[in-house]
């Protein structure tokens, strides 16, 4: 076919053919080995551990004054500074602002946020303070003052109670007696005797 075509392309010269006896194709076939008779590669697996892979002498331990940076390096790490830390202080942030006439208080009275502050005021209103401003400076100074009073907190029934004498019975896991407590929902002191306070119901977290 190779032929054929050059001759018809105009080529003069003709394509020499290739004529291979059988013994010829014989030969060839024996003269390379099977690739069965080769002999198979050996391999075996090596495990390198990880950090010779980086410090091929094994890791090196920190100086002295590599430590000291790395520990400055993590200190400066958990106080970042924050885009707010450059805000003028804000000494009072009125949560419902109102337009009031000059004439009044434009600002809260001084040392307002103090605990000092609030035992002056009436037991009514700390309880106010304390179940209706969740989450405020101000819950967390009334209900130190109301400690102050010899008030504890249930944490059960979510309610502030009080001796009303000294108790019958004590133990180490409970104490029975009369108390006084005040009733958030009917909004008033009331008196319940024979309760069991139990301790573990009992908020005695120290209010610094």
């Amino acid at each position: 076919m190779a032929e054929r075509a050059a001759i018809s392309s105009g080529i003069e010269d003709p394509v020499p053919t290739l004529h291979l006896t059988e013994r010829d194709i014989i030969i060839s076939n024996t003269s390379a080995p099977p690739a069965s008779a080769q002999p198979p590669l050996q391999l075996s697996e090596v495990n390198i551990p990880l950090s010779l892979g980086v410090c091929p002498l094994g890791p090196v331990p920190l100086t002295k004054e590599q430590l000291y940076q790395q520990a400055m390096e993590e200190a400066a790490w958990h106080h970042m500074p924050h885009p707010s830390d450059s805000e003028r202080i804000r000494q009072y942030l009125p949560r419902n602002p109102c337009p009031t006439p000059p004439y009044h208080h434009q600002m809260p009275p001084p040392h307002s946020d103090t605990v000092e502050f609030y035992q002056r005021l009436s037991t009514e209103t700390l309880f106010f303070i304390f179940y209706y401003l969740e989450g405020t400076k101000a819950q967390y100074l009334a209900a130190k003052a109301l400690k102050k009073q010899s008030w504890r907190f249930h944490t059960k029934y979510m309610m502030w109670f009080q001796r009303h004498e000294e108790p019958k019975t004590i133990t180490d896991e409970f104490e029975q007696g009369t108390y006084i407590y005040f009733d958030y929902e009917k909004w008033g002191q009331r008196k319940k005797e024979g309760f069991t306070f139990e301790y573990r119901y009992l908020e005695d977290r120290d209010l610094q």
